[in-house]
């Protein structure tokens, strides 16, 4: 390996020739920061800036950059040397956009310039360029668990693109719930000024389209189908799973995959839970699954009730039957596809059965998607009755008593009814969730608050879908009321099993389109993922990062926390009880390296060191200066981005804070902050996303787990006889753009109330 050498590049460009001295940046580079080689530049990030530095590392041979410029989430691909390891000096947003151009501001901006171009080449120096394993090749075959219509497009939508695909459906048919339906709702809306024109009608329910679809599934060369299977066991990782597929008749093959797209769809609701509107006490009394039974046998014909087989003159839909309901067994969430399901099956009334009586209570009514508003619309021309009530009650008889309360008139009434048709929801068919399963002992190590938050209250199925050989657990882990984990906003589609991304009604509610839509993102992000793996590139966030951890096994104590607290089930362990990294599962958030209680964890561009050295190498004045520092952790996926975003804005932040970015709070090791507190710093602000059920986390656990660490830092400050409130951890969001720097101002006046450290040098 070549020696270390270090080179600085500093950049004039954007106003920081304006208001820095560059000849002093250059000495601290060169001085300070041990730089070997330092070159200035009037743009940096231009062609002839980038080319200054390519020459300079190949000439002048230099295996570590610093670039002192701007914020290290500008210019990524101008300043995307892979071949050295490179850190960088945030001069732009980090100062001078932050600090007003005055006088009086001129001293402490310049430090505040000299600190972190110290800190960046001592980040530098403790830095290596990482290297990819070189564990796999290029697997493009994609598994798909599911046959339904979100798994069939994503097996379609790979195909296409040139990625085999094989789907196990347990079954044996193709089609999930969509089979089963007579007709959809539209896809599209109605053309512009139809829906006005009373004449002129919106569309109304349409063929599903399903025989099609499975008509191309099965006709495609690069689609294989495995009816009436499961996945018995799912072992490796991105880019090398192993999957064994069971038939019933109990023959068992293995195949080897680069990526897995989960499309194990719904259950309906069990019915048998609302005994008050009538269900399983008259065969009148249907689910909106079993009322497309009852369409499709009609052909077209007038639909008859169960009971005689007389045409139906009259019927109810009662929405969010056993929904939107904190009651016990109900499911408190919407559905989301009911209303227009409901709509859609009164038209089939209107159609079919033409003097039919056809209602539809409702507390409130949605109708998402493109064809929503104009698919009710189409409703109330066909005059369907909507009645804005709560049903209490469904009486079975000679005939049916729906009891309910108008809403508009706050009246009790009720009305006979040959046929009620319960809007049921969608139950997620998903595994057992590993948290919510882990054993005594796994539970108390990973702290007993911490495993009951993420306990759901809606019971699933406990039949495995993936059977993983995880650690972690068998299947995905869920996030509320047994849906798949998969931040719709952060990380749609991606799991917390790294390679394996969840699609259709297992991930949220939905309905046909959207299923459609979110199979067609989850089968692109396993196409990512299959080539990334090969590359040995992290998934998403840190897309295209090499590095991954490694640890000293003659320091590890075998706690077993980093195996734990690894939000992805990326550690296993070895024969001998010692972590046992999987670097293609590993999202490289570094939540491991910040749980080490004894530091032997680390990754080749991001440690305990280069972090540490960052802390140690900004300058801290004596208390008689009157000059306190403020150290500020923050979190590179929001709250990193609101404080570049507040820069831009003109927010202005003290001139004693040193902010340096981390992956996830989750990495943060508690000697960060012990350090800091005995170098001399007088406060430390950690800034992490939001937690809980509707965490903003990339990492998904980073914050909690930080959180819960820090819990323990005041009896460490109090050991040092310290004040408390001179650590503190808030949540920040990436529009947090006036808060962000607010966050780190009140930590400077708090230092000034209560005084600064007495471990000043």
């Amino acid at each position: 390996m070549a020696d270390l050498k270090i080179g600085a590049y500093i950049c004039k460009g954007c106003g920081l020739e304006d208001r820095l001295d560059m000849k002093q940046i250059e000495m601290t580079a060169t001085r300070d920061g041990k730089a070997a080689v330092a070159h200035q530049h009037e743009m940096l990030c231009s062609k002839e800036g980038v080319e200054m530095i390519r020459k300079s590392i190949d000439e002048e041979e230099v295996t570590n950059l610093v670039i002192i410029a701007c914020s290290r989430r500008a210019k990524v691909e101008a300043f995307n040397f892979t071949d050295v390891a490179v850190a960088r000096a945030n001069l732009r947003e980090g100062v001078i956009w932050l600090r007003p151009d005055t006088d009086e501001n001129r001293e402490t901006t310049q430090e505040m310039a000299d600190d972190y171009v110290r800190m960046a080449c001592a980040e530098a120096k403790a830095m290596h360029a990482p290297h990819p394993s070189g564990e796999q090749d290029l697997n493009k075959h994609i598994l798909v668990v599911g046959g339904g219509v979100s798994g069939m497009t994503a097996a379609l939508e790979a195909a296409k693109a040139g990625y085999p695909a094989t789907i196990v459906e347990k079954s044996g048919a193709l089609g999930g719930h969509v089979a089963e339906l007579y007709k959809r709702t539209p896809q599209k809306a109605a053309p512009v000024g139809v829906s006005n024109r009373h004449k002129q009608k919106c569309p109304g329910p349409e063929e599903t389209g399903i025989e099609e679809l499975i008509r191309q599934v099965e006709e495609h060369p690069d689609i294989t189908v495995h009816l009436n299977s499961t996945i018995a066991k799912t072992s490796g990782a991105p880019g090398r799973f192993s999957a064994d597929i069971a038939t019933e008749s109990g023959s068992t093959t293995t195949e080897n995959f680069g990526a897995i797209v989960q499309a194990s769809g719904f259950k309906p609701y069990d019915a048998n839970q609302l005994p008050e509107f009538g269900y399983g006490k008259s065969p009148d009394v249907v689910t909106n699954l079993e009322l497309e039974a009852l369409a499709k046998a009609a052909n077209g014909g007038p639909i008859k009730r169960p009971s005689d087989g007389k045409e139906v003159r009259s019927v109810a839909f009662i929405q969010c039957a056993g929904q939107r309901s904190e009651k016990e067994g109900h499911l408190p969430y919407c559905s989301g596809f009911c209303c227009t399901a409901s709509i859609k099956q009164a038209l089939y009334f209107k159609e079919q059965n033409p003097d039919c009586d056809t209602t539809v209570l409702y507390t409130d009514l949605r109708t998402p998607g493109a064809a929503g508003e104009d698919f009710y619309r189409r409703g109330q021309q066909e005059e369907v009755t909507f009645t804005k009530g709560a049903v209490s009650e469904v009486v079975a008889g000679g005939e049916l008593t729906v009891k309910f309360k108008d809403i508009i008139l706050g009246e009790d009434t009720e009305m006979v009814a040959d046929l009620v048709v319960l809007a049921t929801g969608q139950v997620p068919n998903s595994g057992p969730d590993p948290y919510a399963t882990l054993s005594a002992e796994d539970d108390e190590e990973e702290g007993g608050e911490e495993a009951n938050e993420e306990t759901n209250t809606v019971t699933v199925s406990v039949e495995s879908i993936l059977n993983l050989d995880y650690r972690q657990g068998t299947d995905l882990p869920q996030l509320k009321y047994g849906f798949t984990d998969s931040h719709f906003i952060c990380f749609p589609y991606e799991t917390r099993r790294t390679g394996i991304y969840a699609a259709g009604p297992v991930r949220r509610p939905m309905d046909i389109k959207q299923a459609v839509d979110d199979a067609t993102g989850a089968a692109m992000k396993a196409i990512q993922e299959v080539h990334n793996a090969a590359a040995g590139r992290a998934a998403h966030p840190r897309s295209g990062d090499l590095s991954y951890p490694s640890f000293r096994k003659e320091g590890c104590t075998q706690c077993k926390r980093c195996t734990v607290e690894c939000p992805f089930g990326a550690i296993d362990e070895d024969e001998e009880g010692y972590p046992k990294y999987n670097e293609s599962r590993c999202r490289r958030c570094g939540t491991c390296m910040g749980a080490c209680p004894v530091r032997v964890i680390s990754f080749e561009n991001y440690s305990v060191e280069t972090v540490n050295q960052q802390i140690k190498n900004c300058d801290i004045p004596d208390e008689f200066d009157e000059k306190p520092r403020i150290l500020a952790l923050a979190c590179e996926n929001d709250a990193y981005p609101a404080l570049d975003q507040a820069a831009m804005s003109g927010e202005e932040l003290t001139p004693w804070a040193r902010v340096i970015p981390v992956r996830c709070l989750g990495s943060v090791n508690l000697s960060w902050i012990t350090d800091a507190m005995n170098s001399g710093y007088d406060g430390v602000v950690l800034m992490g996303c939001q937690k809980g059920d509707d965490y903003q986390c990339h990492f998904v656990r980073g914050s909690a787990m930080a959180a819960e660490r820090m819990s323990k830092v005041g009896d460490t400050l109090s050991s040092l006889n310290l004040e408390p409130e001179r650590v503190v951890i808030h949540e920040v969001a990436i529009t947090d753009i006036q808060r962000a720097p607010q966050l780190i101002n009140d930590m400077a006046k708090v230092v000034d109330e209560i005084g600064m450290s007495p471990f000043k040098f």
